[in-house]
C-alpha cells in the first residue's frame, strides 16, 4: 500500500491519522478506501503495533516501518559475567568458593522516539566465559559484552554495559588461600529520547496508554538501570572444610535469577549458567573429587516492537 497524502494549507503532507464525522462526532478512521479503475482499494490504514521481536545474538540492522514513530523496548540487557571454579588446597588451612559473575545493565518497558524509515543498528552482548582452566589458585572468568542500539537519525539510543567476570587470585597449593572477587555490575548509558506519555493503537485494534506497557521483566513502565555485583562466599576455615559456590548476580533489577553456585555436598555439583544477562554461578570446594566448575554468564538480548504514539 502506498503512502497517502492530503493538502494542508495548500501543501501535500503525508497522512498519519485520518478522521471522519459519524453521527456528528469526529472519529478516527481505521482504514480509508478509494476507487481505482472502478475497483475499491485500501489507500490508508492506521498504524497498529505488531508482535514483540527478539534479538538474542549477533549484530545487524533493521528498519523503522512506515507510520511508526516509537520503539517499545520490552526488555534489553547486557551480557552477564562468567564465574570461576572452586579451589581445594593441600593443608592450607581452608578452601575457596568460586565467586559469582556480575550482571548486565538493563532496560524494561521503555519507549524511545524514532523516525519512520530510519535504520536501527544493534549488537547483542554475549555472556562471559567461565574460568575453569589452568591454575585454579589464580584464575579469572571473562566479562560479558555490551548490548547496544542506535539509529541513523536518533543516534545512540542506549548502551547496556556487561557484567564482569569473577576471579580467584594469589593462592597456592599449600597456601596462601586465594583472594576471591565477584564480578562487577554493568552500567547503563541511556541516550535516546524517552517517551513517557501518550497513546497508541495496539495489535488488537484498541487504543492504549503507553504507561500500560508493563510486560517486561521488571513489571512496571519506563525502567532502566545498572546490573548487580555477583555474590562471594569467600573462603572457609580449616583443612577439608566444605564451601558452596557463590550465586551469580541477578539481572533486570533482581527479577531474573543468576546462575546457582555449585553444591559442596558429597560429589558436589558445578555452578549453573546465568540467563538473560545474569551472572554465572561459581564452583564449590572440597567435594569428594576436590572442587567443581564455575559457569558462563547469560547472554544479552533486545525484545522490541514498533508503535505510533499520539
Amino acid at each position: 500500500m502506498a503512502n497517502t497524502y492530503g493538502k494542508v494549507s495548500g501543501t501535500f503532507e503525508e497522512i498519519d491519522n485520518a478522521y471522519g464525522k459519524v453521527s456528528g462526532v469526529w472519529k478516527e478512521a481505521d482504514e480509508i478506501y478509494g476507487k481505482v479503475s472502478g475497483v475499491w482499494k485500501l489507500v490508508f490504514a492506521a498504524f497498529e503495533a505488531g508482535s514483540v521481536q527478539t534479538l538474542s545474538s549477533g549484530s545487524g540492522t533493521f528498519t523503522v516501518p512506515q507510520g511508526a514513530n516509537a520503539i517499545h523496548i520490552q526488555a534489553s540487557v547486557g551480557g552477564g559475567g562468567g564465574a570461576v571454579t572452586g579451589a581445594d588446597y593441600d593443608k592450607a588451612g581452608g578452601e575457596s568458593s568460586g565467586a559469582g559473575g556480575g550482571s548486565g545493565a538493563y532496560v524494561s518497558d521503555k519507549v524511545f522516539s524514532v523516525t519512520q524509515g530510519e535504520t536501527l543498528t544493534y549488537a547483542i552482548g554475549g555472556g562471559g566465559a567461565a574460568g575453569n582452566s589452568g591454575n585454579k589458585f589464580s584464575v579469572s572468568a571473562s566479562g560479558g559484552a555490551s548490548t547496544t542500539l542506535s539509529g541513523s537519525t536518533a543516534g545512540a539510543i542506549f548502551t547496556l554495559g556487561a557484567g564482569g567476570g569473577s576471579s580467584g587470585t594469589g593462592g597456592g597449593v599449600k597456601g596462601p588461600l586465594r583472594s576471591n572477587t565477584a564480578g562487577t555490575a554493568g552500567s547503563a548509558s541511556i541516550n535516546g529520547t524517552a517517551i513517557t506519555s501518550g497513546t497508541f493503537r495496539d495489535s488488537d485494534g484498541t487504543t492504549k496508554n503507553i504507561t500500560t506497557l508493563t510486560s517486561g521483566p521488571v513489571g512496571s513502565f519506563n525502567q532502566s538501570g545498572n546490573g548487580a555485583v555477583g555474590s562471594n562466599n569467600g573462603n572457609c576455615g580449616g583443612d577439608n572444610c566444605r564451601i558452596g559456590g557463590s550465586t551469580g548476580a541477578t539481572s533486570y533489577d533482581g527479577n531474573v535469577p543468576g546462575g546457582t553456585g555449585g553444591s559442596s555436598s558429597d560429589a558436589g555439583t558445578n555452578g549453573t549458567a546465568g540467563t538473560r544477562g545474569s551472572g554465572g554461578g561459581g564452583g564449590a570446594a572440597q567435594v569428594n573429587s576436590g572442587s567443581t566448575s564455575g559457569a558462563a554468564g547469560g547472554s544479552g538480548e533486545v525484545r522490541y516492537r514498533f508503535l505510533r504514539v499520539q
